[in-house]
């Protein structure tokens, strides 16, 4: 039920309030192990809902600070190793789900699991213990997306106007409830189904929600758990809205800082009625996308609609198998990591394939948060470099030299200046080139007054342009 209010919550509040027409919000798998380690270390979910509120608040002020501009600092080549491996992660977590082995929940993202299994062993105890129900319902469903993916399907005046991930669900309960009549040892129920409360009037409503304890309002555990699921839930939506704006087919820009105002509305309203805390999930927003959303009006009624279907039908959506759902993530997935997106990474180059694939195997094997610090190092790693290497241009002709310096020339150079220096014979010209140099390091001039006194002695001569009347002095 926490999940489901913030389910609600992302989508009409966070939703309304968000300037992304294509994002969806929600309950993060990325925040499990948070959420679990902070209701551990508090002593109890009412406390940790306390938390939640003063997390929103938190992110309230980071968006009025602007903070939301971080966002943009993420490399192309790690936001789209990210996206690839959510849709690997997605196929493979779905492979137990489409064979009925339904141990995990179907929105773990994480590759290490609480019961001590991990992505890849699951995947082995789903071919021990499966359930053969189960398969037949996610080949169909699988079949139907694919014909849905046919234009002439999708602009069918009768299939067209349902969504081909709702037939698939259709057809789903169908099978499953046709089973009992012809093999009822392959109807799928209990764990293998959606599960979700169920009312038996609107009175009961409000024994669903659960309200915070500001108990510890003054202890450091309090603030820390605020602060950690503050910062973490604004990195995965900065992520996500980033990942999710370079899907957009209209390729539209979210403002980053007005997300985190949404967000941290979403999250204050969540934790006061008993939700869990919710970000932009790129999964949601891939599948919004792909269902052909073009405003953000599909994610403010997806809101709607999860909240009149929970209390309306919910004995029917409790008789979704999640082999069927796995259908629809299977698509998604592939989408996301289609094998043509690791050729174009490779055909752009070493320094942008590496961060893309670095980053793909870490959040695989490690979680999101993980995977994109790795990815981010990499791709630090490889802008330093070519901005190293560019500060530095020597041209040789006929033994006149031109020593060029651009951009920024710090200590970094210092060593490939000294052999670019060693190399140039006696007797030659040369021209030092500062005009392009923003910012030229001390132990840079230095070396380069070293290189010119020394000069005479080794019959070079030196023509200097391009330094400032100061740097000059001391070259």
């Amino acid at each position: 039920m926490a999940g489901l209010i913030a389910g609600i919550i992302g989508g009409i509040v966070a939703g309304s309030i968000s300037g992304s027409h294509v994002a969806v919000s929600g309950p993060a798998a990325g925040l499990t192990v948070i959420v679990l380690d902070s209701i551990s270390s508090l002593g109890g979910f009412q406390l940790f809902l306390g938390a939640v509120v003063a997390a929103g608040l938190i992110q309230l002020l980071l968006g009025v600070l602007r903070a939301g501009v971080l966002g943009y600092y993420f490399p192309h080549s790690v936001i789209k190793g990210m996206l690839t491996a959510i849709g690997l992660i997605l196929i493979l977590k779905q492979i137990p789900h489409a064979l009925g082995y339904d141990k995990d929940h179907i929105g773990d993202m994480a590759f290490e699991q609480l019961d001590d299994h991990n992505t890849f062993t699951e995947i082995y105890y789903a071919f021990i213990y499966n359930s053969p129900g189960a398969i037949p319902i996610v080949l169909i469903g699988l079949l139907i997306l694919i014909l849905f993916e046919k234009p002439r399907i999708k602009s069918h005046k009768i299939f067209g106007v349902i969504p081909g991930p709702l037939w698939a669900v259709i057809a789903g309960i169908v099978i499953n409830e046709t089973y009992r009549f012809w093999n009822p040892d392959w109807q799928l129920g209990g764990d293998h189904l959606v599960s979700i409360p169920v009312l038996s009037n609107l009175s009961e409503l409000p024994s669903l929600l659960t309200f915070p304890d500001f108990s510890l309002i003054g202890d450091y555990s309090f603030w820390l758990v605020a602060f950690t699921v503050a910062i973490i839930a604004s990195i995965e939506t900065l992520l996500s809205v980033e990942a999710g704006d370079k899907l957009d087919p209209q390729k539209r820009n979210t403002p980053a800082s007005r997300e985190l105002v949404a967000q941290g509305t979403g999250n204050f309203l969540s934790g006061l009625i008993g939700g869990l805390p919710l970000t932009v999930v790129i999964v949601r927003t891939t599948a919004n996308i792909s269902s052909g959303s073009r405003t953000k009006m599909s994610a403010i009624f997806h809101g709607f609609l999860l909240l009149i279907l929970v209390l309306t039908i919910p004995n029917v959506l409790n008789k979704i198998p999640l082999s069927c759902l796995a259908a629809v993530l299977f698509l998604v997935g592939y989408k996301l990591a289609n094998p043509a997106i690791f050729i174009n990474e490779y055909k752009k180059g070493f320094d942008q394939f590496l961060p893309f694939i670095l980053t793909v195997i870490a959040i695989l094997f490690t979680d999101l948060l993980i995977g994109i610090g790795i990815g981010m190092i990499v791709g630090l790693f490889f802008v330093i470099k070519t901005n190293f290497q560019r500060s530095l241009v020597v041209t040789e002709m006929n033994g006149n030299y031109l020593l060029k310096l651009q951009k920024d020339v710090s200590f970094l150079n210092k060593a490939p200046l000294m052999k670019q220096l060693s190399t140039i014979p006696a007797g030659s010209f040369v021209i030092l080139n500062a005009t392009k140099a923003r910012f030229i390091d001390h132990d840079i001039q230095e070396l380069l007054h070293d290189f010119i006194e020394t000069a005479p002695s080794r019959d070079i001569e030196i023509v200097i342009e391009g330094f400032s009347k100061n740097v000059k002095q001391k070259v």
